[in-house]
């Protein structure tokens, strides 16, 4: 399959036919598309024989590398002692760990500005329901808007804009007024 669509006819309408013959198996590998260009198969070959030398077989390599020195059997006896360091598990949302996601934005030195505590924004700002194992990208950054009483977040960007005002109530219910009418991609 791989010699037909990388030997084949430079006719973009051959190749897309060749695809379509080759949809389920593409379509598992991940690297199934309608080129724009004769060029593109070029990408869908590469990307096909990648899956198919490393990807698929990724499985049995990793339970060869874990057997080298006996891992595996200590992982299959004793499942509940690794899974801390094996399995990601979701842990609380707390205003300190959101904290450390967000880098602040905060007003220039000498104005009377005052930052914003954090509160549970993380679905908002950046569409999570839960901190991923390793890092959100991009970095999810906060600033401060004047011209806006609600907040405004874009979950593509990781960014939120909290409102400007004048007393905490203030803030707080243009806060939770914001959050409770942004579902958050219905997942929360």
């Amino acid at each position: 399959m791989v010699q037909k669509i990388g030997d084949f006819s430079p006719l973009i309408m051959e190749v897309n036919y060749l695809l379509n013959c080759s949809f389920y198996l593409l379509q598992t590998a991940g690297c199934f598309d309608y080129p724009q260009s004769v060029e593109g198969k070029d990408n869908i070959v590469k990307d096909f024989i990648q899956w198919y030398i490393i990807y698929r077989n990724q499985y049995s390599v990793q339970r060869d590398g874990l057997s080298t020195l006996d891992v595996i059997h200590a992982l299959e006896q004793h499942p509940s002692v690794f899974r801390p360091y094996m399995c990601y598990s979701v842990d609380r949302l707390t205003p300190e760990s959101l904290e450390g996601v967000f880098k602040a934005l905060l007003s220039e030195a000498g104005k009377q500005e005052t930052g914003v505590s954090l509160q549970d924004i993380l679905m908002f700002a950046t569409g999570l329901d839960s901190l991923p194992p390793s890092t959100i990208v991009p970095q999810p950054r906060l600033s401060f808007e004047r011209t806006s009483k609600f907040p405004i977040a874009s979950t593509c960007a990781n960014t939120i804009k909290l409102p400007m005002s004048k007393s905490y109530e203030e803030f707080k219910n243009a806060m939770d007024f914001g959050i409770q009418n942004s579902p958050g991609f219905g997942l929360h």
